[in-house]
């Protein structure tokens, strides 16, 4: 998913149905209803009339809310509201207050088993006043209703915003993941063909070899580079075919081992993590020294952690570990490891003993589904 999709998925949520709405409304209707019907009892001061007021409340309550919100719901379902969208919507609740009132008393009288007035009757002012506070409490419903709505819309745009903001944070952090690798592939081809081209004038046959050896690396890792992770055994492949490839410029000067646990090959970590290191001890560590060395990779799990570790037996660090590895060696992959796993990785880079320099990679063990 690019970003353009993965932003508009966020900014679009799926409506709930109005169904759902109407009777998540309801439920603040009832409670009103009660407590209209308690305040009502305690006005009047007869305890003894709580029941029968519930009755008539809630009755009454019910249905007034369920038309106006109802209407609401079907055709004033905005987030804001105009005077033009207002104006109507008043008339519809102007006229739910009487109709309700009197529908919802019939209800209850069929309840309590009271004969119903007729309808020339009915309008006294004790129920005017009743049929205003009808309009009332369905007056305060809706304002209600409406912040409860306004409210939930705000936190809706803040997660959204939250979300599109992890979105292009993770969308930037997997473009500096690919610029970092992609320093790696350019940097090693180059010296690979630098010197293969050197080689086919002076020594054929070697070149042919070299050329094999640059087949094979390429094949084992060219999948793996245009990956977000690999496992534990193909970044061992990749770096057994590496080393065979600078085994063919530095023939026996250049000795190697690795060793890799069966039970963490299947562990998953950032493709192309140690070929960087490994040039690096070639380049800085083995190469200029005239009898060369050995270069060995192990993996290990400790404390939940994988620890990999890349020793040579070079020339070793000079002054300072920093003076070692410029360019795309342990400052590149240090970058790679904090922009992927923050403070859960590390890397260090020290003294080998006897000789030489041993960087070691910490980071979490993670492995395949």
């Amino acid at each position: 998913m690019n970003m353009s999709t993965a932003i508009a998925s966020i900014s679009a949520p799926t409506p709930r149905p109005r169904l759902m709405r109407l009777l998540e409304d309801m439920r603040l209707a009832l409670v009103m209803s009660v407590l209209a019907a308690v305040v009502i009892t305690l006005v009047v001061g007869k305890p003894e009339i709580l029941y029968e007021q519930l009755v008539f409340s809630v009755c009454i309550g019910m249905l007034a809310f369920g038309i106006v919100d109802g209407a609401r719901l079907l055709w004033w379902d905005l987030p804001e509201w105009s005077a033009r969208q207002w104006l109507p919507f008043l008339g519809v609740m102007v006229l739910a207050a009487p109709v309700a009132h009197y529908t919802g008393m019939r209800v209850g009288f069929a309840i309590m088993g009271y004969k119903m007035p007729i309808l020339a009757d009915y309008p006294t002012a004790g129920r005017v006043s009743m049929i205003v506070l009808t309009f009332g409490v369905i007056s305060a419903m809706v304002l209600l209703v409406r912040h409860r709505d306004r409210l939930r819309r705000i936190r809706q745009e803040h997660a959204d915003a939250r979300l599109r903001t992890e979105v292009i944070e993770r969308q930037a952090l997997q473009a500096q993941l690919r610029l970092l690798q992609a320093q790696i592939e350019p940097h090693m081809l180059f010296n690979t063909l630098a010197n293969l081209q050197g080689l086919i004038a002076l020594d054929p046959d070697r070149a042919g070899r070299m050329l094999d050896q640059l087949i094979q690396y390429l094949r084992a890792t060219l999948s793996a580079t245009r990956s977000e992770s690999t496992t534990l055994a193909q970044e061992f492949a990749a770096m057994e075919a590496y080393l065979g490839l600078m085994g063919v410029r530095m023939g026996e000067r250049l000795a190697s081992r690795l060793s890799l646990p069966e039970e963490l090959r299947g562990v998953r970590l950032p493709p192309m993590l140690l070929q960087p290191l490994v040039e690096n001890a070639i380049i800085h560590g083995l190469e200029p020294k005239i009898e060369g060395g050995e270069v060995a990779i192990a993996a290990e799990a400790r404390d939940g952690l994988l620890e990999i570790t890349v020793r040579d037996t070079g020339l070793g660090l000079q002054d300072k570990p920093e003076s070692r590895g410029g360019g795309v060696g342990v400052a590149t992959t240090r970058e790679r490891l904090q922009a992927i796993y923050g403070e859960r990785a590390a890397i260090v880079l020290a003294r080998n003993q006897p000789q030489g320099a041993i960087v070691r990679l910490t980071l979490p063990l993670e492995t395949t589904a």
